[in-house]
């Protein structure tokens, strides 16, 4: 079975990489149908093991790290004989089995054809990339308390017309792509413990902050988090510098000092219910996430143009999601505070007072053969004016690649801004065989801010007129083929508005195929 991109509990869970970056949760899995490979988190099983702030465990870990293997031992020989990479997953180092290591890898093979990419502004039309991706983890434990995990990437990038490969993200000569060590226990009746090192992180709101799958190399942070997990009550406090993916050099990567992310996220298992004849199951989340970065992130646009300089961002938040019966729900809402400081000398500090609001309804029949699931999806991140030079920026930043599966996987918008609503559906086809569609509508949240996309304030200003961006249809067939391999096949429209065509926009073709081996 595959998995490699589920997020965290703030989407969905599917077998396919972009089915399983939706906007709303599952039905509610409980302590006795966990995940397999997947520590027990009582009540946060939930989403696949998601709500634990690990990420999901459908199949394979979205964080290979957060897999358990150590149930391998209790599987009946002839069914571990099925899988000749079973015995790669749990490999005795001691007599006791208290030692012990398991092994991990991915070979993802993409090919993405981009017609005008980034609404025309990207300097290339008819673009075709070709990226190979390559994952190998080994997962070391020391007993029952202590862990180490090193991972390795290698990623290589070429294609024709092609663009972005100076970033870092996609050609990647072989570094460490994570390396941990971990130290947990029981604490106050809690299950618990500190991971130090370079990590993928996930424990935030997915339209803020991802893993960054979409390229080569996953988003990853250097720093540490303390987690401590009860029945139905969860903490993870954490403080991480974002990795910095450049220079290009074998073990080159190091530490962006001028990329931090810092806090806390709670979340409690309310009580379960009973609605419409089904079991029910409701989370309240309460994080707070602190932003401090620099550099063309941080750029807030002018009239004219874009000013530079640094920006500290303080985002209190809350989130309600779970089952209601056959429904799965997602309301949440994130108040931005914060201060822009502008690079040029005496020029005023100014305020940060921005927002967002993110719900989404589902209704689900697995009952069905195709098992399908229909809603809706709505999101509002505010958005600012370009006019003003001293009052409060009113923009909501995502500086840290949100999830390009939430709304526009061609990255022409992003969560800052934007208004963004449309039906969301999934089926499967077969057993193995599944399909989604989604059909986003844009607007701009106000009118008298810019048009964003991820890592990029797009130049039209005035010769924009209303708020109406376009429409981004997009569409997914995703095949479990074979045992460990999967074949994706993603399809895109962005259309542009007609302002925006009249503003310089262009509307774009997006196709991205992936071929996936992975145990």
């Amino acid at each position: 079975m595959k998995a490699d991109d589920t997020p965290n509990p703030h989407v969905g869970v599917h077998l396919s990489e972009r089915s399983r970056t939706k906007a709303v949760t599952p039905p509610v899995h409980t302590q006795q149908n966990r995940s397999a490979h997947s520590p027990d988190w009582d009540a946060f099983n939930a989403g696949n093991g998601a709500a634990s702030g690990f990420g999901s465990m459908a199949g394979f870990g979205q964080v290979r790290w957060a897999e358990d293997w150590s149930d391998i031992v209790n599987t009946p020989p002839e069914q571990r004989r099925n899988d000749w990479f079973s015995r790669l997953k749990y490999i005795r180092l001691n007599e006791s089995g208290s030692i012990w290591l398991s092994l991990n890898a991915e070979e993802r093979l993409r090919y993405v054809y981009e017609n005008q990419p980034m609404m025309g502004t990207a300097g290339k039309t008819n673009a075709n990339r070709v990226l190979l991706r390559n994952l190998y983890g080994a997962d070391l434990h020391l007993g029952a308390h202590v862990r180490a995990y090193a991972e390795f990437l290698y990623g290589v990038a070429g294609g024709s017309n092609t663009y972005g490969y100076q970033t870092g993200v996609q050609r990647e000569r072989l570094d460490l792509q994570q390396g941990i060590l971990e130290v947990k226990g029981n604490l106050l009746g809690a299950k618990a413990g500190i991971i130090g090192g370079r990590q993928v992180f996930l424990d935030t709101p997915v339209f803020m902050q991802s893993a960054r799958d979409l390229t080569n190399a996953q988003q990853t942070w250097d720093g540490s988090r303390g987690y401590a997990i009860w029945k139905r009550f969860r903490v993870d406090l954490f403080d991480f510098m974002q990795t910095n993916k450049l220079p290009d050099a074998v073990f080159g990567d190091g530490t962006n000092y001028s990329a931090r992310m810092y806090g806390a996220m709670t979340s409690t298992a309310l009580p379960a219910f009973r609605a419409m004849g089904k079991k029910s199951q409701l989370f309240a989340d309460v994080f707070y996430i602190g932003y401090l970065y620099s550099g063309s992130t941080a750029s807030i646009p002018t009239t004219t143009g874009t000013e530079a300089g640094s920006s500290r961002r303080d985002n209190v938040g809350m989130r309600l999601w779970g089952n209601i019966g056959p429904f799965s729900t997602s309301l949440s809402g994130v108040f931005q505070g914060g201060q822009f400081r502008p690079a040029q000398e005496r020029q005023p500090t100014r305020a940060v007072r921005a927002y967002a609001v993110n719900a989404s309804l589902l209704y689900n029949r697995p009952d069905l053969a195709t098992k399908p699931s229909a809603g809706l999806q709505a999101d509002l991140f505010s958005g600012g004016s370009y006019h003003s030079k001293d009052g409060a920026v009113g923009t909501f930043a995502s500086p840290y690649f949100p999830l390009p599966y939430y709304n526009d996987v061609t990255l022409s918008v992003t969560s800052q801004n934007l208004i963004g609503v449309g039906p969301l559906a999934t089926f499967a086809l077969r057993k193995n065989l599944h399909f989604k569609l989604h059909v986003p509508f844009f607007w701009r949240e106000s009118t008298q801010d810019a048009v964003y996309g991820t890592g990029k304030i797009y130049s039209w200003r005035n010769g924009l007129s209303g708020g109406f961006i376009g429409a981004a249809p997009q569409t997914q067939l995703a095949w479990n083929f074979a045992p460990h391999w999967t074949w994706t096949h993603d399809i895109v429209g962005f259309i542009a508005s007609r302002s925006m065509h009249a503003a310089g926009a262009k509307s774009d073709a997006f196709y991205m195929q992936t071929l996936e081996f992975k145990f």
